[in-house]
C-alpha cells in the first residue's frame, strides 16, 4: 500500500506523466524497429547511431545552440541513410562502418566536450548522456507530442508497407525485381530510426540504446513463428518493459535509463526459458 501510494503521489505530477508517456512511446517505436534491424543483423547500428548523435550533440553545445536537436537531428540521420543504404561490395564492410562510426564519433564528442565546455561538471555531463539524465522528467508538451507524431508515423509505416518492409528483410532482391527498390524502404526505416534513437537518448542514454532495440526483440524471438507476430509482440514488451521500467524506477529511485534495461533483460531470461519449454 505504501508502494502504491507513492506511485500515485508522483503521478500527479504533469512531468512524471510526460515522462511515462514519452517512454512507452519511444519504447514502443524502437520494438518495432529492432525487430527488422536484428534480422538484418543490423543490432549494433543504435550503438553507432548513437555515437554519432553524441558526437553531434557534443558539437552542437560547443558551438552554443539554443535547440541542439536542430542539429544532431539531421547528423543521426544522415549516419542512419549511410549505414543502412551502405554498398556491401565495397572493401569496408557494414559491420566495420558501424564500429568505426561508433568509436570515432564517441571519441570526437569527448575530445569536443573536454576542450570546448562551458560546464565544469564534464564528467557528470558526459555521464548523464551516455547513461540518460534527469532530462526525462524535464519533458515539454512539445517533446511529448513530438513523441506521440513518431509513434504514430513508425505504427502507419509498418501497417502501409509491411509487405514490402517484410521482403526488404528477407528477400530484398525479389523486391528489386518489381517497380519498387529496396534501397527506398531502407531510407525510410533508416530515417526514423535515427529520428527514435535521437529522441531515445533521453531516457536510457546514447549507450544504452541498443538495448531497447534488440531486447524485445529478441525476446519475441524466442517464443513467436512468425514475423508478423514477431512484430507485434516486440512491441508489447517493449512498451511494458518501459512502462515496468520507468515505474520501478520511481518507486525505488534508482537511474531511469538502467532500470528500464535491467527489466528487459530480465523479461528476455524469462522468454529465453519459456522458449525451451515450448
Amino acid at each position: 500500500m505504501e508502494l502504491a501510494e507513492k506511485l500515485f503521489y508522483y503521478l500527479s505530477f504533469s512531468f512524471v506523466r510526460y515522462a511515462l508517456l514519452v517512454g512507452i512511446m519511444i519504447s514502443l517505436c524502437a520494438s518495432l524497429l529492432g525487430t527488422v534491424l536484428v534480422l538484418r543483423r543490423y543490432s549494433f547500428i543504435g550503438d553507432g547511431l548513437s555515437h554519432a548523435a553524441f558526437g553531434a550533440f557534443s558539437v552542437a553545445s560547443a558551438m552554443r545552440l539554443v535547440n541542439n536537436s536542430f542539429f544532431v537531428m539531421p547528423v543521426t540521420v544522415l549516419c542512419a541513410v549511410f549505414l543502412l543504404c551502405a554498398d556491401k561490395s565495397k572493401k569496408v564492410q557494414s559491420d566495420s562502418l558501424v564500429a568505426m562510426l561508433s568509436v570515432g564519433a564517441l571519441a570526437v564528442g569527448y575530445l569536443v566536450m573536454n576542450v570546448f565546455s562551458s560546464s565544469a561538471n564534464i564528467s557528470g555531463d558526459v555521464c548523464s548522456t551516455l547513461f540518460g539524465s534527469t532530462s526525462i522528467l524535464t519533458l515539454t508538451k512539445f517533446d511529448v507530442a513530438l513523441s506521440l507524431a513518431v509513434s504514430f508515423s513508425t505504427v502507419l509505416v509498418f501497417v502501409l508497407f509491411y509487405n514490402r518492409i517484410f521482403s526488404a528483410t528477407f528477400d530484398p532482391d525479389f523486391l528489386c525485381c518489381g517497380k519498387k527498390s529496396a534501397r527506398v524502404y531502407d531510407v525510410i526505416i533508416a530515417v526514423i530510426t535515427a529520428v527514435v534513437i535521437v529522441l531515445a537518448m533521453n531516457l536510457v542514454g546514447s549507450l544504452l540504446v541498443t538495448a531497447i532495440l534488440v531486447f524485445p526483440a529478441l525476446s519475441s524471438m524466442s517464443v513467436m513463428k512468425s514475423f508478423k507476430s514477431t512484430v507485434v509482440y516486440s512491441a508489447v514488451l517493449g512498451t511494458a518493459s518501459s512502462f515496468l521500467g520507468i515505474v520501478l524506477s520511481i518507486l525505488f529511485s534508482t537511474p531511469v535509463g538502467a532500470t528500464i534495461v535491467a527489466t528487459d533483460i530480465v523479461i528476455f531470461i524469462l522468454h529465453c526459458i519459456a522458449g525451451k519449454l515450448i
